[in-house]
């Protein structure tokens, strides 16, 4: 039962991966669409699926669009410094960024928000929201001044670690019992499912990083970044959700 809701929070996401999959697998650079914008319809084809089928609320709509924007924004940063590049055309891009790079990331969001309603999460002992939130608000500035002056994410790192390590994930997995895991543990492994992910774009060539071969892995360092993002999206999720924090610890006989 945990995997099958993990994998129904990620319903999206998977929808995603399967088509980039198929689209390396199938596609002809003759055809008159770009493999690029077919992405980025089965994107929005998907989504408006989910809405006729009521699959998805109107907060998990509003931040699928705050999620794109907040990717799509380190992503133009990053391809226009060169770090990392889209070797494909398409018509449906801004600042030479496929818009369904921008879907990707809201897949990752909506998938945290999915997760936390499904499992009925709560997050526990949580430290005020000023700091939490101002936490996420250094950790996507990073992503961009860190390439301009240093690289903060050690002290980033440590922030995290001091500021949540007494605070637990509750959540029921099955109806009865309720189940418990350290948060930071919880954005680690969350941290590794994205970056196997990641992988599956780079192997198939949809994108590569500055210096990156096509079917080359992605660098266990990018781990990092995706916890630092995780986190990001993750203040994104509690935002929408406040229900889900609680100031003061919880126990199994309290809940």
């Amino acid at each position: 039962m945990f995997v099958l809701k993990h994998l129904w929070a990620g319903l999206f996401g998977g929808v995603l991966l399967v088509a980039i999959l198929l689209s390396n697998l199938l596609w002809d650079p003759a055809w008159p669409v770009a493999r690029y914008d077919a992405l980025f319809l089965v994107a929005l084809l998907t989504q408006a699926l989910f809405l006729h089928y009521r699959l998805e609320s109107r907060e998990e709509v509003a931040a699928l669009v705050a999620f794109s924007v907040l990717g799509l924004g380190i992503e133009g940063y990053n391809t226009a410094s060169g770090h990392w590049s889209y070797p494909e055309e398409g018509a449906f891009a801004v600042a030479h960024v496929p818009l369904f790079v921008g879907a990707m990331y809201a897949a990752v969001g909506v998938c945290v928000i999915r997760m936390i309603r499904i499992f009925d999460m709560t997050f526990a002992p949580y430290p005020p929201r000023p700091v939490a939130f101002a936490l996420a608000a250094a950790i996507y500035a990073n992503f961009f001044t860190q390439h301009l002056w240093i690289d903060l994410r050690i002290g980033l790192f440590a922030l995290i670690l001091l500021t949540f390590w007494r605070t637990r994930i509750w959540f029921t997995p099955c109806p009865g019992r309720r189940w418990w895991m350290p948060m930071l543990l919880s954005l680690v492994l969350s941290a590794l499912g994205v970056w196997l992910a990641e992988n599956l774009g780079t192997v198939t060539g949809t994108w590569l990083y500055d210096g990156q071969a096509v079917h080359e892995w992605v660098s266990l360092a990018t781990l990092g970044s995706w916890v630092l993002f995780l986190y990001v999206a993750l203040m994104v999720a509690l935002a929408v959700l406040p229900e889900a924090t609680a100031r003061a610890p919880l126990t199994p006989v309290e809940d």
